[in-house]
C-alpha cells in the first residue's frame, strides 16, 4: 500500500484498545470506547512537526475513516492532533 496524505493531513492506524478488565470481563466491541490515540503511518509533505511511527493523541470523534488493503485507518487534519506521546 501506498498512500500519501495532501494537505496539512496525516493518515493514522489506531492503537488498540484492551477487549478485557483487569478483571478479567469480555469488553465487547459496541460497548467500548474508540481509542483516541494512534500511530502515524504517512504525512503530506506540508507536515513538517510529525513523521511516520510517532504515536499521537486526537479527539475522539476527529477525522474520517477508510479502509486500505483491509485495514482501517484515520485521515487526520494536523490541527485536530493535540500532541505527541513520547
Amino acid at each position: 500500500m501506498s498512500f500519501q496524505p495532501l494537505g496539512n493531513r496525516v493518515l493514522v492506524k489506531r492503537v488498540e484498545s484492551a477487549t478485557t478488565t483487569a478483571s478479567g470481563i469480555i469488553i465487547p466491541d459496541n460497548a467500548s470506547e474508540k481509542p483516541s490515540q494512534g500511530e502515524v503511518i504517512a504525512v503530506s509533505e506540508e507536515v513538517k512537526n510529525l513523521s511516520a511511527g510517532n504515536t499521537v493523541l486526537f479527539g475522539k470523534f476527529t477525522g474520517n475513516e477508510v479502509t486500505l488493503d483491509a485495514q482501517k485507518y484515520l485521515i487526520i487534519d494536523v490541527d485536530d492532533i493535540f500532541g505527541i506521546i513520547a
